[in-house]
């Protein structure tokens, strides 16, 4: 086994935000259809047997004893919101690595957020309602999971109430929504993610051909999931296959150039084959787009501030502030070095810039509650966990 710490996308993939700003970095990457087909070497779904969101009976019957036919829209969406996360229903818990069908986290009331919406979405269409995923692009979530760095992303669900109005349903509603980039994704793609996820487990449990076969699958399933060929690469890299590993990673960077996984990943590959000139190239590549995302300097803050290094965590702090300045968590941050620090009006001033930009808008407001009830006019775009893998020592976000 490879000792070098390598970068996954469980329905995540980089230490970056994502789709915000473009990689500056051409590579010599071009498609080839054999070396394609060698990896999408199926022509069907490999698991058919597999329904992600099929209810059974018992579960229709649950939803039966609390939701009615004739509720309005509004109060059924409330009512599932109830059942599934209230302790004295199902009182659903989240676990990260938690991937499963709609009837696993029922029976086991905890899964990730794709597996939770999973269950929200069948529920849901089940009493009438619209409900789709949607994938997030919010701030990376780190864990380590032995040798490998796994970034976790995320999905929520929504729909349509008629007319303007929507709904989303999170399992983390104290996320600032309307700071996400949300793009609403098919059944396909959500069942792509599903695998993925899977794949990313087995990879966990150093099951390498297990992983194979489930990223096989999602990449079926989606070819334009760059994530995946992220995770699978790095699951060929670990085989020993370096072909397909090097393919893979610059077929992840080609359909999503702000995958910095896939850049960090190359850059450790590239090291390792003994080609230090391209590791580097790839290496400067990501600290040019490090300097322009504001989360870096945010995770390099939090650095310097475990540190005890509270001048430089200012200074990454201040960083983040000029590149996103409605972000409230840059400004809480400064206001806690400068308290630190003894420059209380200079605290003082921040704690008040950051309090405005949270009771500016309702739906960033912090809340207790898992659904959302949301003008258009009001947010952003659409958004719950994918995997993405990394190699230590590689420029990148740090779990903070």
């Amino acid at each position: 086994m490879n000792n070098q710490i390598k970068l996954i996308s469980v329905l995540a993939s980089m230490p970056f935000l994502v789709g915000c700003i473009a990689i500056d970095l051409e590579t010599d990457f071009v498609s080839d259809l054999t070396v394609h087909n060698q990896i999408i070497d199926q022509s069907s779904d490999g698991f058919p047997e597999i329904d992600p969101l099929l209810l059974t009976d018992e579960m229709k019957q649950f939803v039966d004893e609390h939701v009615r036919s004739r509720d309005m829209d509004s109060n059924k969406v409330n009512t599932l919101q109830e059942i599934m996360f209230e302790e004295e229903y199902l009182n659903i818990q989240y676990q990260g690595l938690g991937t499963g069908t709609a009837l696993k986290v029922f029976e086991s009331q905890i899964g990730n957020c794709l597996s939770v919406m999973g269950l929200y979405v069948s529920l849901a269409r089940y009493v009438g309602l619209d409900a789709n995923f949607q994938t997030v692009a919010n701030q990376p979530s780190w864990d380590m999971q032995g040798d490998l760095l796994v970034l976790s992303q995320h999905i929520n669900a929504t729909g349509s109430l008629g007319g303007r109005l929507r709904y989303v349903v999170d399992f983390t509603p104290e996320i600032a929504l309307q700071q996400m980039t949300s793009r609403s994704i098919s059944d396909r793609q959500a069942r792509a993610l599903y695998f993925n996820n899977l794949g990313v487990e087995a990879l966990i449990a150093e099951d390498l051909g297990q992983a194979l076969v489930y990223f096989k699958n999602a990449l079926w399933l989606d070819q334009d999931l760059s994530i995946g060929w992220n995770n699978i690469g790095t699951t060929y890299n670990r085989s020993g296959n370096s072909e397909l590993a090097e393919y893979s990673y610059k077929m992840a960077f080609s359909l999503d150039r702000s995958n910095a996984t896939a850049i960090n990943n190359l850059a450790r590959f590239y090291d390792s084959q003994g080609d230090r000139a391209r590791g580097n190239e790839y290496r400067r590549a990501i600290e040019r787009f490090n300097n322009q995302n504001p989360y870096f300097h945010y995770a390099q803050g939090n650095l310097a501030f475990v540190d005890n290094n509270y001048n430089q965590a200012r200074i990454s702090f201040h960083r983040a502030v000029r590149l996103k300045e409605d972000e409230p968590e840059f400004h809480l941050a400064l206001a806690n070095i400068y308290q630190l620090i003894g420059d209380d009006d200079t605290a003082l001033s921040f704690t008040r810039s950051a309090e405005e930009l949270l009771s500016n808008d309702e739906i960033y407001r912090p809340s207790d509650q898992k659904v959302r009830f949301i003008d258009p006019d009001t947010i952003l775009r659409s958004s719950s966990p994918r995997l993405s893998i990394y190699p230590r020592g590689s420029p990148r976000f740090e779990p903070r």
